[in-house]
Order: C-alpha cells, then structure tokens, then sequence
C-alpha cells in the first residue's frame, strides 16, 4: 500500500486517479495509452478499461504486460487479480484475424475459384483512373459542377474484371478453424466475405479493398478486433515546416501538448506508429497539432473535412504558419476540383455518386495518388454509413482530429477501426487552468410556457413536442434582453429552427448564417464577427463545426439537436478560445417538457470534463441581475490594466 499513488483500481475496470498526487501528471500520461478518460471533475478522475481501449493499446505495440505494469506502478492498492486476468485474455484476441495482401500465386485463378465475387466486381468495380500528372499538379477537366464530373469519367476506359488490381483485393486471415467458423456464421459479413479454396492459405477470405473499413467494423462488434498488416506505400515527399513568425506578423508558438500530441502520432516512424486519433478540446489548437505533424512528416497531404469554411480556413492557416507555398495547396469541393501536394478536401465531395448504387467518381480520384499523410478533420463523422467509404484512402500515416469521440449511435469506437487508436487525450479543465483555453461559465435558464402553448404541448406526438419546447415565443424575448445586456460580448446565437432564428436576427438586425447561405457570404460574415464590425451573430447548426470565430465570447443556444453531447460540446468550444473575458454559454430550456430531459443529456458530456451549470430561474430581466456584481475580466487582465 502506498498512499503516494494517484490510482485506485476497482474490480468493475474503472480506475480513479488523484489529481492531486505528485504523480498524477505522469500517470496520466502512462494511462492514455490503454485506458478511457470518462469523468474529469476537480479532484478525482475516473478512467475505464474497455476491450476497445486495449485493442487500442495493442495495435500500437503496447501489450497487455505493460498496461498491468502500469497499473502496479501507480496503483495505491493491490490490482484485483481478476482485473489482471480480464486484461489478458481480452488483450489477446487482438492479432487472431488478420489482413493481409492477395498473394500473387493467388491471382491467377482469383475470380475462377470465386464467382459470386467475379460478379461483385463487374457491378462496383467501375472507378476509373485519375487524370494525368502534370508536375505534381493534377487538373480536373471539365465543368466544375459534380454531375458533369461524373459525366466525363463514366465516358473513361472500362476495367477488365479479369485483371486484378493489387490494391482492389485483400484476405482476411483467420488465426484457427473454429475463429473461421464463427466468422462464416455471421450474416451480415456473408455479403463481405468469400472463403478461399486454395492449399496455400487456409483458414482465410477475399474481399473487397473497399469493404476493408465495413468488414472492420462489424468484426468489432463481434468481439474480434482486426490486426491490419498490409503493407501501404510510402508517399510523395514535401518540404515544408512552421515558420517562426506568421505571416499576420505573430510569432509562431507551438504549445507543449501540442507538440506531445503530434509526437504521439509520428513516434519514431516505425511499425504500430504513425496512426491514430487525438482528441482535443475546441480552441486548443487542433488545426495547429496537425500542422506539426505534417512538418514532421514532410510528405504529400490530404485533409479531409467538414464544409468548404472549414476547407478555406485550414488553406488560411497553411498559408500563415507554414513555408509552403499557396500554389502547392489545393482545394477540392464542389466550388473547385484540383489536387496538389497539400489537398482540402470535404467529405461530402468525397462520398458524392451519382446514384445510390452507383460508383463514387471523386473517391477514385484520390486513390491515385500516393497520399503520405492523411487528416480527417471532425474523425467523429467517420463512422457515418455515408463517410465510411473515406477511411478506405489508406496512407502510410493518417490521424483523426476531434474534441470528443462522443457518439449518440454509440459507433465512436468504430474510429479505431476506420483511422486508429487514441494516441493523446487531455481533460479540459486542465487546458483551463493553465489558461490554453478560455475560463467557461455554463448557465441554464429554465423558463415557462404560455397556457396556450402549454395546452398545445400536451396534445403533441413526441417530435412535435421538442419542436414546441424549443420554440417557446418567451425565448426571443429572453435573447433580446442578453443581448442587451452583455454589450461588451461578442455573442453568437445558436438554433435548430431556422423560422425561429430568422425571427431573432430580424428582431435584433443582425446577420444570419445557415444551410442556404452561399459561401462566398459566410466568409464575409465570418471575417466581420473576427474583426469587430459584427458583434452579434445568429447560425444555425452549420455552425456546430470546424467554425473558428476566436473572439466570441458568450453563445446563446436556444434549441438543440435532441440532446447530443457531441452538440453541446461542438457549441461550448465556440467560445473557448483564449481571450481576457469569461467566457459564458447560455442554454434556454423550457421547463416541464422534453428540453429538460435532453438538456440534462447534453449537460452530461461537459459535467464528465469539470464543468458545471448555474441555473437561472427566469421570471423577467431582474432574473439575470445576479450578473450585475460580476467582472467578466479575468484577474490577470484586470492586473495588467
């Protein structure tokens, strides 16, 4: 026993850690690896041992003897055996399946010997080879607009299926008998997966290269992670690094955790690194991370987003802080088609077809060329069905970017399969104090219906009645009188009902963003909010991503997307940018209905990373004069004013 250690590791595989041991820090950073952070509040943080975590660890080349290492290091009290034992065995089902590269023995009577997959080839098969190279610039022809593309390339040289691609088949290899049978069973992998009748190889299947991402998934599920050995090429080398000053003139600082971040990914370069997923709170510098890791890497790139702000804002942002040069950047959205060393891209664009049934043409495009580094910005809208397909652009190295893994379809562990392990992970508090990201204050303001409304409310089915909740009249009133009265605060206003929000930013004669707002706009209302010409905003769910606005100070929600914790945290990072003012986050919430059930689920992500909720009980303005004894300056500010 020794009461110095940060850990006490409980028989269900929750471990706590003390903040406050001398050791915290450096247990942290040993328990990243393997385990989950699920609760970070002041003093006490609860950690998880999961099978997905593990697998995780291992695929990384951290075993299952260092995880119980770990453990014992730093543990106050003796490990539960039965823990101990749990780990183990759980561990060592990683590496029992196997993807491997087609054997070219193989090759030649690949489609005789498999005919079901003979025919699943003519239907999918018809991507078509990219447009020729010209110094490492390739140009799209054509009408930019998507259906033409598609009309060009459907008019490109068809493939023989009879010819096999190295890259379009892979083999799924099973470690025993009884592991192929299990995995024969399954039903929903039987239109994957084709046994192969061949002596040479045994215990094993075909699939498609395109299905490498599906087959992953569903084998997850099934209690079986995928060890993925296929050996993937080398890309393009780039030169490029971080400036020392930026090009607005600032000097360029590359935080600690930052660096610590990238280098989890970049390791030494060797098997089991340069892969995975690093989660870091909204406003500590994502887009920053993967800079540095580019640098590092010096290799060609591919970032892969949200929406076309998001696109331009990481081409501002490699423009600004590295050496690389703007012609060696391209953009790839339905505004603009063309690839170079650097490409940002959105995931739309990527997924789009034609039809349902149909190939994706500008997926093809991609697989051309020899990507070394790959950047899924938002990794958490990977497991999307529609998004999947985008993890198939496998690079020698490739990360995933996001604030939380948090997944309402509980799908977020899919990312390990899709990009990789959690390498870095960091508690946002923790970010708070050191003040790399903005002091937050969460308010809940908790107001009633009308009669009437309320009336209306009781006879509702179920969706209408969060529509009437979040369209309480009484909440305009109350977005008004905020507004008012925080006028040193640049405020952003954030919805779900676009005729509610139209009203509030005619009511306040302020700008509007939504779906329907041509790019060209956003950009220039974005601009103005950065520079001070607006200083009250309205944005509809367009905004929940990849947005940076880092003077906002204070956000107003007044409807959101039935309780996602991925939402609540999206929103609250768009004001946790480093900044002299306190930072607050106002949810309106109608009480008595469904909002509060769903407001509580939200709450539930941020109350796990420390923060908590002031509850207003709103009756008129005097409700809010509790604000009125407060210094929104923080005392760093205050003293240095």
């Amino acid at each position: 026993m020794n009461y110095e250690n940060p850990l006490i590791v409980q028989g269900d595989r929750s471990i706590l850690m003390d903040v406050h041991s001398p050791l915290a820090e450096e247990c942290r950073n040993s328990l990243i690896p393997f385990a989950e952070l699920e609760r970070s509040p002041e003093h006490l943080h609860t950690y998880r041992l999961t099978p997905l975590s593990l697998w995780n660890a291992t695929s990384a080349g951290f075993t299952f003897e260092d995880a119980i290492e770990v453990l014992r290091k730093y543990s106050r009290y003796d490990v539960p055996q039965a823990v101990e034992v749990w780990i183990e065995e759980t561990a060592s089902r990683f590496g029992k399946i196997r993807i491997l590269e087609v054997p070219e023995s193989l090759k030649s009577n690949f489609f005789e010997s498999n005919v079901n997959l003979k025919t699943q080839k003519s239907e999918l098969d018809t991507k078509v080879s990219g447009p020729a190279e010209v110094s490492g610039v390739t140009e799209v022809s054509g009408p930019e607009e998507v259906t033409e593309l598609a009309k060009v390339n459907s008019q490109s040289e068809e493939i023989n299926p009879n010819v096999v691609p190295k890259e379009e088949y892979l083999i799924l290899k099973v470690e025993s008998i009884p592991i192929f049978k299990q995995i024969q069973s399954i039903a929903s992998l039987k239109k994957y997966l084709f046994p192969i009748n061949s002596v040479e190889i045994e215990n094993a299947f075909f699939f498609l290269l395109t299905d490498r991402g599906t087959i992953k998934q569903k084998l997850l599920e099934f209690g079986w992670p995928v060890k993925d050995e296929v050996q993937l090429i080398e890309g393009e080398p780039l030169d490029i690094n971080l400036r020392t000053q930026t090009l607005s003139g600032k000097e360029m600082v590359v935080r600690d955790y930052q660096v610590e971040a990238a280098k989890s990914i970049v390791g030494n370069k060797g098997p089991g690194t340069g892969f995975g997923t690093i989660v870091l709170p909204c406003g500590a510098g994502k887009t920053i991370v993967g800079l540095q890791i580019l640098s590092m890497l010096k290799t060609s790139t591919l970032i892969v987003t949200t929406n076309i702000t998001s696109v331009h804002q990481w081409i501002e942002e490699l423009v600004d802080k590295t050496d690389i040069s703007r012609d060696m950047i391209a953009e790839y959205t339905g505004e603009s088609k063309t690839i170079k060393p650097i490409t940002v891209a959105t995931y739309q664009i990527l997924t789009w077809r034609p039809d349902k049934e149909g190939p994706y043409p500008h997926f093809g495009l991609f697989r051309e060329r020899p990507w070394g580094l790959i950047i899924y910005d938002e990794v958490h809208m990977l497991p999307a069905p529609v998004f999947r397909v985008v993890a198939e652009l496998q690079a020698v190295r490739r990360v995933g970017l996001t604030a939380t893994l948090v997944r309402e379809d509980g799908c977020q562990g899919y990312v390990f399969s899709l990009v990789g392990p959690k390498r870095y992970d960091v508690p946002w508090k923790e970010l708070e104090t050191t003040g790399w990201i903005a002091k937050a204050e969460c308010v809940e303001v908790r107001l009633d219906l009308s009669e009437e409304k309320e009336l209306e409310y009781a006879v509702a089915q179920a969706r209408e009645k969060h529509r009437i909740a979040s369209e309480n009249p009484l909440k305009i009133q109350i977005v008004k009188e905020l507004v008012n009265k925080f006028t040193e605060d640049k405020i952003l206003i954030i919805g779900q009902y676009l005729n509610q929000l139209n009203e509030i930013a005619k009511l306040l004669n302020v700008p509007i963003i939504t779906g329907k707002t041509p790019n060209s706009v956003r950009d220039q209302i974005y601009s103005d909010f950065k520079t001070g010409t607006i200083k009250v905003l309205v944005v509809s769910k367009v905004a929940n991503f990849a947005v940076d606005l880092p003077d906002a100070s204070m956000a107003i929600q007044i409807s959101g997307t039935f309780g996602s914790r991925q939402e609540e945290a999206q929103r609250l990072g768009r004001i946790l940018r480093p900044k002299e003012r306190v930072s607050r986050f106002f949810t309106l919430i109608t009480r008595g209905t469904v909002e509060e059930e769903f407001g509580s689920n939200r709450q539930k992500f941020l109350a796990e990373q420390g923060y908590s909720y002031r509850i207003v009980k709103y009756s008129d303005i005097s409700s809010f004069a509790i604000f009125d004894k407060e210094n929104n300056l923080l005392p760093d500010f205050q003293e240095r004013n």
